[in-house]
C-alpha cells in the first residue's frame, strides 16, 4: 500500500443530500516515528497545527491501526489514542490530535455530514464527552475504508449512496463494539447471552423474567438493569417482543384463532394478548392478518 491517500473535495448535489449522508473525504496515511505531522502532502484544506487545533465543519471518523498518540478536544481531555482506537471529530467542536513521536502511527479517515449523523448525535448514539471507541484490530474496518477509497476514487453514478452504506457500516461497528467492549469488562455477558437464549427458548411458556435471573445466577435487581442496558428492553419486554414477533407470523401463515395463537405464544389471556399486541403494533390481531394475508387489497 502507498503511505498515503488522500480522497478530498468529493461533489454531492442536493439529490445526495437527500439521502441522509454524504461523504467529503476519505484517506489513509503512514506516518513514520521522528516524521512532521500532519505531513507536507496532507490535503491543505485540512492541515492543521497540533498546537493550535483546528474545528472542522463536518464530521470525521478516524481508525488508528498501528502505533499510539494523543487527542483532546473541548470535550474530551487529553486521553491516549492506541491502535484499534476509532475516534470521532465532531462539527463545530475544537480538537487536535497527533502520533507519539516515538512511534508514528498509520491512520484511516472518512469525512462526512448530513441529517442522519446529526439525528444520531442529538439522540445520544454518539457523544462529544464519549469520541473514542475501542474496536480493536480488525481486517474488516480496513477493508471498509479501503472500499470506500476505491469508490471514491471511481466515482460512478450512484457512488454517495455507495459511501453512505460503507460509513453507516463504520459508524455501527463504532458504536455497537465499543457498547460491546464496556459489557465484556463487566463480564457480564455470557449471562445476558445466555438470558436471552433461556428466553427464546421459552418464551412460549410460563416463564418470568425473575426465573431466567435465577438460571443465569444474577440478583434480579442487577440482571433487569444489566440487561436492558445491553438490549435496550426490560427483561419482561424482551419476552413479550419474542411472543408478538411469534405471533406475527403465525397470524400471517396459519389460519389459528386469536385465541390459539395467544395460547400458543405463551398469553395466558387471549384479551391480554389482543391488547398487548395492538399497543406493540399499532394494530389488532384481525387487522393484522387482513393485512398481511392481503384480505384487505
Amino acid at each position: 500500500m502507498k503511505n498515503s491517500v488522500h480522497i478530498k473535495y468529493l461533489i454531492a448535489n442536493e439529490q445526495d443530500m437527500l439521502w441522509g449522508l454524504t461523504v467529503n473525504t476519505v484517506g489513509y496515511q503512514h506516518i513514520d516515528p521522528h516524521t512532521p505531522y500532519p505531513p507536507q502532502n496532507h490535503p491543505t484544506r485540512y492541515l492543521f497545527s497540533t498546537q493550535k487545533g483546528r474545528v472542522l465543519e463536518e464530521c470525521q471518523l478516524i481508525y488508528i491501526t498501528q502505533g499510539r498518540g494523543t487527542f483532546v478536544s473541548s470535550s474530551q481531555k487529553k486521553t491516549e489514542i492506541k491502535a484499534g482506537n476509532m475516534f470521532l471529530l465532531f462539527p463545530g467542536e475544537w480538537h487536535t490530535y497527533s502520533p507519539d513521536p516515538s512511534t508514528g502511527w498509520n491512520e484511516y479517515w472518512i469525512g462526512f455530514k448530513g441529517v442522519n449523523i446529526d439525528s444520531r448525535i442529538q439522540n445520544g448514539f454518539f457523544n462529544m464527552h464519549k469520541p473514542i471507541f475501542n474496536v480493536g484490530s480488525r481486517e474488516d474496518i480496513v477493508q471498509l475504508y479501503m472500499r470506500a477509497i476505491s469508490v471514491a476514487k471511481e466515482q460512478t453514478t450512484g457512488f454517495q449512496q455507495m459511501l453512505a452504506g460503507i460509513l453507516n457500516h463504520l459508524l455501527g461497528i463504532a458504536y455497537s463494539q465499543d457498547k460491546y467492549a464496556a459489557f465484556e469488562d463487566m463480564k457480564v455477558t455470557n449471562q445476558i447471552n445466555k438470558a436471552k437464549m433461556i428466553m427464546f427458548e421459552n418464551f412460549h411458556t410460563d416463564i418470568t423474567p425473575e426465573s431466567v435471573a435465577n438460571q443465569v445466577f444474577m440478583s434480579y435487581s442487577w440482571f433487569r438493569r444489566i440487561f436492558k442496558q445491553y438490549t435496550g428492553l426490560s427483561p419482561h419486554q424482551y419476552i413479550q417482543e419474542l411472543r408478538v414477533q411469534k405471533s406475527k407470523e403465525l397470524l400471517t401463515n396459519t389460519m389459528l384463532t386469536s385465541q390459539e395463537i395467544a395460547f400458543e405464544v405463551g398469553f395466558e389471556n387471549p384479551d391480554y394478548f389482543c391488547t398487548a399486541f395492538k399497543k406493540m403494533t399499532g394494530a389488532s390481531p384481525i387487522k393484522y392478518r387482513e393485512f398481511t394475508q392481503g384480505k384487505n387489497l
